[in-house]
């Protein structure tokens, strides 16, 4: 009883100090904002306390955009795992009450087979018209019992086949979430290992080009020190929408890592590459970048890129150290700037490496 107290009385103070916070900062008292608050309370999420706590610091408040972007950023995606144990837990119920239906119909097709062994040596001890009317009258009793039981049977098999579906569907769903980056909606890093993998071998099989493309915001951590997360969040976001929109079909882009983006281009050329490298630069040049709370305008996005393509012999990680060194040979030289491994740049770098 003493556990229980405890546990009451520790979460009704943290609920105390969610409701405390959204009072003092005039916030809506919305599920949303109470979950964020309530998180913020435990502890339990260092990123999203710390995040508060440096918009807190800088500007005093959280605005209503500042607020969802921490809800989606901070804590939507952790959902999944308990979406995914929910439905599991659905898939096994549901198994189980067919699996109790059949050991059901079971029992009764043995009933109903020791009634047909039974029937058979009724008949032949019969010596009445009445004994058989009799025999004949049960048999047909436990015939109909067996049509009934097969019929729940089927419409329940053909229920639960179309239950199981849609929890099919449900999962797909939470397993292409589980492979999106929350932030700018694009694959993230375990899509992107698993696709780039799949996308070499069917290159190599086939004889066909594949080229990679590694892109990373300039200056970054400036946008982060200087205006603070929430907009180096709205930078990463303004990236992955320029992505999207630039990159379709069989293409593949990813967020590999903080501010580090990936573009898998299968059947495509050095040359092909470089000019939808260039494409990319320039859409995310393209946008001026505005401050949300403020409407500031914070000026306009850079990106530097390197591009290798798939050379016989080359493996996964031979392709990806190649595109890095071209990206980093993109970002000693100028920023703002798309490098590939022909570029005499990125062969100076190789030299300046083995020097």
């Amino acid at each position: 009883m003493v556990k229980v107290l405890d546990e009451h009385e520790r979460t009704m103070a943290f609920a105390e100090v969610a409701f405390s916070q959204m009072k003092s900062l005039r916030h809506t008292a919305s599920p949303r904002n109470y979950e964020i608050w309530y998180v913020y309370a435990t502890g339990y999420n260092p990123s999203l306390n710390k995040i508060i706590n440096e918009t807190l610091a800088r500007s005093g408040k959280l605005t209503e955009p500042e607020l969802e972007q921490i809800y989606e950023t901070y804590l939507s995606h952790l959902k999944t795992t308990d979406r995914i144990d929910k439905v599991g837990a659905r898939v096994l119920g549901e198994i189980d009450d067919v699996m109790n239906l059949i050991t059901e119909a079971l029992g009764m097709t043995a009933s109903y087979d020791a009634s047909l062994a039974g029937a058979d040596q009724q008949l032949a001890d019969a010596s009445s018209h009445e004994q058989l009317v009799g025999i004949i009258e049960a048999l047909a009793s436990s015939t109909r019992q067996m049509r009934e039981t097969n019929r729940a049977l089927e419409d329940r098999l053909s229920l639960s086949k179309s239950e199981i579906s849609g929890l099919q569907q449900s999962l797909e769903a939470i397993r292409a979430e589980s492979l999106t980056d929350p932030l700018t909606e694009l694959g993230n890093r375990k899509y992107f290992d698993r696709m780039i993998g799949t996308a070499v071998q069917t290159a190599i099989a086939n004889s066909q080009p594949l080229s990679l493309l590694m892109l990373d915001i300039d200056h970054f951590k400036s946008f982060n020190d200087s205006y603070g997360h929430l907009t180096g969040d709205q930078v990463l976001r303004l990236v992955g929408m320029s992505l999207k929109h630039v990159i379709k079909g069989q293409d593949i882009t990813a967020r590999y890592g903080g501010e580090e983006f990936a573009v898998v281009l299968p059947n495509t050329t050095l040359r092909e590459a470089l000019a939808v490298a260039d494409h990319i630069r320039r859409a995310v040049m393209a946008k001026e970048l505005k401050k949300k709370s403020t409407g500031e305008i914070l000026g306009r996005v850079t990106i530097s890129v390197g591009v290798s393509m798939l050379k016989p012999g080359d493996d996964t990680d031979a392709l990806i150290e190649r595109a890095d060194a071209c990206l980093y040979a993109a970002k000693r030289n100028g920023r703002n700037r798309v490098i590939s491994e022909v570029d005499p740049e990125y062969a100076a770098e190789q030299q300046g490496e083995m020097a």
